[in-house]
C-alpha cells in the first residue's frame, strides 16, 4: 500500500450556506490523503502509479475554483469524484476542509468536515 498526503493547501473560494459567502469568497484549508493497494509504484518507479501530488493539487484547485458549495462535505465529495476520475490506481481518499470563518457567535478557530470514500 502507498499513502500519500498534502497538508494544508490554501484556496480562496466562494462556499457557504449563505448568498454573501458565496458571493464574498474566504479561504479554505484543504488536505488530502490518498491510498492504494497496487504496490506497482515500488517496481516501476512511475509517478503516475503512485500518489501523484501535483496532480491532486490542480485537481483541488479546479474543483474550488470552479463550483460554488452550500455545503462543504458536497465540496468533498466533488474533490474525491475528479480524484478517482482521474487517478485509476487510488483506491481511497480522504479529504478534510477546514473553513476559518463562519457565522458561529463564539470564538472558534474553524469548522472542520471530513470526507473519505473507496473506490
Amino acid at each position: 500500500m502507498v499513502t500519500g498526503r498534502i497538508v494544508n493547501m490554501m484556496f480562496y473560494g466562494f462556499h457557504g450556506y449563505y448568498e454573501y459567502e458565496r458571493e464574498q469568497g474566504q479561504k479554505f484549508y484543504f488536505d488530502v490523503e490518498l491510498k492504494t493497494e497496487d504496490d506497482s509504484v515500488y517496481e516501476a518507479d512511475d509517478i503516475n502509479d503512485g500518489a501523484d501530488t501535483a496532480r491532486v493539487y490542480d485537481i483541488i484547485k479546479e474543483v474550488n475554483e470552479n463550483h460554488r458549495f452550500q455545503v462543504l462535505a458536497a465540496l468533498g465529495g466533488k474533490i474525491i469524484e475528479k480524484i478517482f476520475e482521474k487517478m485509476s490506481h487510488v483506491d481511497e481518499v480522504t479529504v478534510r476542509i477546514r473553513k476559518p470563518s463562519v457565522p458561529i457567535a463564539g470564538p472558534i478557530d474553524y469548522v472542520e468536515i471530513e470526507v473519505t470514500r473507496h473506490r
